[in-house]
């Protein structure tokens, strides 16, 4: 029997829990949140700008948690989904075998940051307390069963929430990403002879021939970005979101809440062919790490993909002493560039026995997989033989 009593309050909107609340649940140093995309203003920039509403099929359930003398004790940013799109870990397997089945898959409840693949925690609980994080979990299953949804996704979580929601017989899944590590470099170069040789020359001979023509790649935060800084990137990223999922999850809007928000966690990289922007790239700031998040361009230059999204952000991370770049989801190719496979953890709960049952015996078969293929992605990284150890 629970020692605390806890009272669960359901916000359908990001708007109407306070930024003070909201900011002062999520871990943070000096004040500002450590992890830009938990920030009380990004998920109001996405909601004011209607990019993650009920319109959208993003409504809002969030989770907050009270003790006795009514004090905010935890949060579990949460939302009523409609379909499986933004999200970056696909269910859409296990939504048509439901389906087929003759059940229904939505709504379903969605733990995480809309359209944004980074790990974050989701159990925002500034003590630590497993009773509260568990009691965040009970909530969201006693919610699912309010709406008559099928399921709860967790996605992107830490491991020792995924170890958490685990005990608490919820359903764990890992996939991979790939990260750029800063061992304290103080310089490109001083990376690059980490490097096999022949690597080294590869990467040397892209930086060169992405900028070969006299282009520049500035970059731009804070007050430096203006609203036509933004209608240059929108366009490069209206472009690439088209390609990729028929329409951009983004709106115009989103990018001008941004610079009224945050603008000081927002890294711009643009890149100009004189004084004309012809590709960007978006980036978040952390307390430790740097967030790759979305890249567009109007010319098709080789390797300026790379250079933008890649080699830039190595270098941004290098100058501000930052531990980490986090370049988003998929691309083995960023292993040749210096940029390591890591883990990441999902957590998840199914209403429908027939349906947990089988995805548990998809996720044991596929858990082992993924940890092999981990480990043989790592002999593909770039790093001189010995390196590794010493690192």
């Amino acid at each position: 029997m629970s020692e605390t009593q806890y009272t669960a309050t359901i916000h359908p909107s990001t708007a109407s829990i306070p930024a003070s609340v909201w900011n002062g649940l999520a871990p943070a140093t000096d004040g500002a949140v450590d992890n830009p995309f938990l920030d009380h203003a990004f998920f109001l920039a996405l909601e004011e700008s209607g990019c993650a509403t009920g319109q959208t099929g993003w409504q809002a359930q969030h989770i907050l948690l009270t003790d006795g003398t009514n004090t905010p004790v935890g949060l579990l940013p949460l939302f009523l989904k409609s379909h499986s799109m933004g999200e970056y870990v696909f269910d859409h397997g296990w939504a048509n075998a439901l389906e087929r089945a003759g059940g229904h898959y939505y709504p379903k409840l969605q733990g995480s940051v809309p359209f944004t693949p980074a790990t974050a925690p989701k159990l925002l609980v500034p003590s630590h307390s497993l009773e509260a994080q568990a009691a965040l979990l009970s909530t969201a299953q006693q919610l699912a069963g309010r709406h008559d949804a099928s399921s709860i996704h967790l996605t992107f979580v830490p491991e020792l929430e995924a170890e958490l929601a685990g005990s608490l017989d919820w359903l764990r899944r890992v996939d991979t990403q790939f990260h750029w590590h800063n061992r304290n470099y103080g310089s490109f170069e001083e990376f690059l002879e980490t490097l096999s040789s022949r690597k080294r020359k590869t990467i040397r001979r892209e930086r060169r021939d992405a900028l070969a023509d006299g282009l520049e790649v500035r970059w731009l935060s804070g007050s430096d970005i203006r609203e036509h800084h933004w209608d240059a990137f929108y366009a490069f990223y209206e472009d690439t979101g088209a390609r990729k999922w028929g329409r951009p999850y983004l709106n115009r809007t989103f990018f001008s809440l941004l610079s009224q928000y945050m603008a000081d966690r927002v890294v711009l990289m643009l890149a100009y062919d004189g004084d004309t922007p012809i590709a960007g790239a978006i980036n978040f700031r952390g307390k430790d790490a740097l967030y790759g998040r979305n890249w567009g361009a109007t010319r098709d230059v080789p390797f300026l993909h790379f250079e933008v999204c890649y080699y830039q952000a190595i270098d941004y991370a290098i100058a501000h002493k930052l531990a980490v770049v986090e370049a988003g989801a998929q691309g083995e190719h960023k292993l040749a560039r210096g940029y390591e496979p890591v883990l990441t953890h999902s957590i998840h709960w199914i209403a429908h026995p027939g349906l947990r049952n089988a995805v548990a015996d998809y996720l044991e078969d596929e858990r082992p997989a993924i940890v092999q293929q981990q480990e043989l992605l790592e002999g593909f990284t770039p790093f001189r033989k010995g390196e590794r150890q010493e690192r």
